[in-house]
């Protein structure tokens, strides 16, 4: 079957324009890219980018760069047009990011762009509106710092397949921050700054005249940049430098990152990925990645850079020779640093170690014997930490409860006790909670906990006090630094959540005025409070008016009576334990501003997480003369009474961990909040004392 022959036309050039800017920017990243480098070349040394709906809404660029004089502007957007080249020859030994001048054409034809540039030596600045590579209206003068800010609107308004085949703003939005991140990091004497409209947080920020390490600590985290090594290699026969940061075997992630920039182009290589990525098999466990970044130097004879009208690949001589080279030099860096890798203790032990299980050897008379490493203290009873730092500290240990505490078994003996009792203790009826909210609060602890931590802490044996936010702990042969206030924090919130409803009362044994707690709170520079938020008075007056409207829930769930004003009682969560009084103006201000009262569970969560922090064992702000002056002469009064400083170590001791052991559900979160650190083996120490 034969026809006659279609005829070949000549495309109109606006789809010619408009295909080949489909070919240039795929997506905003790719925009941005291509205005970053731009910038570069002007020699900016501060780039700010702001993006919305990930770059597709609108994508800004400004910059403190040379500008573009105005008699340019009438064909900056044309395509070809370019300060960078003048003849093919010149590609030969092109050492700048543009260069074929299709970048702002390519933009200019699937977006509204607006440019706004100023040069050194003009007066004003002027702003030029483009459509189709050509100005809409006359260049007209306006205010502007030296420099340009190039803004384009709505991309790909005019190509309806790429606008829907691009992904989700969310995700564009990841990839601006990509290509932003891995500028940022190679050009460490220019300061980035990202961020989306209309937001005072930018998602990246790095400042001028920085370093590399300080960059890629400020955008990848502390953990990558204290495991770089610093590699550089040169080969004079092959034409090329190489310098780069690489992590060492200390360091591992389950996505590879792999920063490439040639000749100053961030580019991607397959082979040169692949290599290095077998060299780190032998040192990372299966399935994990380095951290990789790395800028060559090649002749521009030896490399071709208009490959790809993305710019994205790049081809040049002896590539295979090259790759083996730098193949080689890293594996010889990562040799070298092996003698000496350094181990970061982990927050927590995950599970029992085969040490921690005790080897019987045989004796001569054919009794079994514990090996001298395996043998550790079992019974509480024991000599603690406490005997080494004093008479009256070891005294600490076999004394009851204080009776600082100003607790009574009975409400009514501590009605009898006078004004020498600060707070008394009613008992309630227990009933069932039936809320939706506090169900699911229940269950999420449940679904959260950490096993190991668990085990862990309800094995454990108290060693000694550190401090009150501090005491170490033993679990098998190992001893470890316990965060006091963080784990007596998730206590208490526990015991909240498990009581809710249902607490005791610790009474007030005069009403403390709420007004007057706020004042107090206002007055600490912890309150964040300063004079733009309005006067301390009008401040404490609305806590007052706000607390009291929720005075009926308040005691109903939580036991907090509040009647006239004032606050007469408190939340009963442990027998023996009265919260840090001095946190209590804090705890009342931070009622009324940081709990959510817009629905019930984040309510319940964020009041409870409030209540919790007030009751958790803490170093206290309040300090006397008198204390001091019993510590120094032994601790103890003439009375036997113990004093303030031992009041805290006692109720650490015998009320806050033996509770931790019995109630906790550790989250797993502790696990590397460094709530627990170790800090010895027993093992360890012993193969040390056994080389010695």
């Amino acid at each position: 079957m034969s026809g006659e022959a279609p005829v070949i036309k000549r495309l109109d050039e606006v789809v010619v324009n408009r295909i080949a800017a489909g070919e240039v920017i795929q997506r905003p990243a790719n925009a941005l890219k291509e205005m970053m480098e731009n910038s570069l070349d002007a020699g900016a040394t501060n780039i700010q980018v702001t993006v919305k709906q990930g770059g597709l809404k609108m994508l800004q660029i400004q910059d403190n760069g040379c500008g573009i004089r105005k008699e340019d502007m009438e064909i900056v957007c044309e395509r070809f047009t370019t300060s960078k080249l003048r003849q093919f020859e010149d590609l030969n030994s092109i050492s700048t990011y543009g260069f074929r001048g299709e970048a702002l054409a390519s933009i200019s034809h699937v977006a509204h762009v607006t440019i706004t540039t100023r040069t050194a030596s003009s007066k004003c600045a002027f702003r030029g509106l483009y459509s189709d590579g050509k100005l809409k209206e006359p260049v007209k003068p306006c205010a502007g710092n030296v420099g340009t800010q190039i803004c384009a609107e709505d991309l790909f308004y005019n190509v309806a397949t790429r606008r829907k085949a691009l992904r989700s703003p969310a995700e564009e939005h990841a990839k601006v921050v990509d290509v932003v991140s891995k500028y940022s990091i190679h050009n460490c004497k220019v300061g980035f700054t990202l961020k989306k409209q209309g937001e005072g947080m930018a998602d990246v920020r790095t400042p001028p005249d920085s370093t590399y390490v300080d960059n890629i600590r400020a955008i990848y985290g502390v953990s990558v940049s204290r495991e770089l090594l610093e590699v550089e290699h040169e080969d004079n026969s092959l034409g090329f430098k190489m310098k780069g940061l690489v992590t060492n075997a200390n360091y591992s992630v389950k996505k590879s990152i792999f920063l490439l920039f040639i000749n100053h182009r961030l580019v991607d290589s397959a082979s040169l990925r692949k290599a290095l990525e077998t060299v780190y098999q032998a040192y990372l466990p299966k399935g994990t990645h380095p951290f990789v970044y790395m800028s060559l130097e090649i002749s521009p004879q030896n490399i071709d850079v208009n490959v790809h009208p993305t710019k994205h690949e790049v081809h040049f001589l002896h590539e295979d020779a090259i790759t083996s080279s730098i193949q080689a030099a890293v594996e010889a860096k990562l040799l070298g640093s092996n003698s000496s890798r350094t181990f970061f203790t982990q927050a927590m032990l995950p599970g029992p170690a085969k040490d921690d299980v005790k080897t019987k050897q045989t004796g001569k008379d054919g009794d079994e014997t514990t090996r001298p490493q395996d043998m550790i203290r079992t019974d509480s009873r024991d000599q603690k930490l406490d005997a080494f730092l004093g008479q009256a500290a070891s005294k600490q240990s076999t004394r009851t409860a204080p009776k600082s505490a100003n607790i009574s078994d009975e409400a009514d003996q501590c009605d009898s006790a006078g004004d020498n009792n600060n707070i008394t203790r009613n008992k309630v009826k227990r009933r069932e909670i039936r809320l939706n909210s506090v169900l699911e609060l229940r269950q999420e602890v449940k679904d959260d906990v950490s096993d190991a931590m668990r085990d862990l802490l309800q094995k454990h044996i108290f060693v000694g006090c550190v401090n009150e936010s501090h005491a170490l702990i033993q679990h098998s042969t190992r001893l470890y630094l316990a965060n006091t206030t963080t784990l007596s924090k998730e206590l208490f919130y526990q015991l909240l959540l498990q009581e809710f409803g249902n607490f005791g009362v610790l009474r007030l044994s005069e009403p403390a005025p709420i007004k007057e707690l706020v004042m107090l709170a206002l007055d600490s520079s912890a309150s964040g409070w300063t004079p733009a938020d309005g006067p301390k008075e009008d401040m404490a007056d609305y806590v007052v008016t706000f607390l009291s409207s929720k005075a009926d829930m308040l005691q109903d769930y939580f036991s907090l009576e509040i009647e006239d004003g004032n606050l007469l009682t408190l939340p009963m969560l442990m027998e023996n334990y009265i919260p840090p009084l001095d946190e209590l103006p804090m705890y009342i201000l931070r009622l009324a501003t940081e709990v959510n009262w817009e629905t019930e569970k984040d309510c319940f969560y964020t009041l409870l997480q409030e209540t919790a922090d007030f009751y958790a064992m803490k170093k206290s702000f309040l300090s006397s003369d008198d204390n001091k002056n019993s510590m120094e002469t032994g601790g103890e009064e003439e009375t036997g009474k113990p004093t303030q400083d031992q009041d805290w170590k006692w109720t650490m001791e015998h009320v806050i961990y033996p509770s931790i052991k019995q109630m906790l559900l550790p989250p797993s979160k502790t696990e590397n909040d460094r709530s627990v650190i170790q800090l010895a083996n027993l093992p360890d120490l012993y193969k040390v004392f056994e080389r010695c």
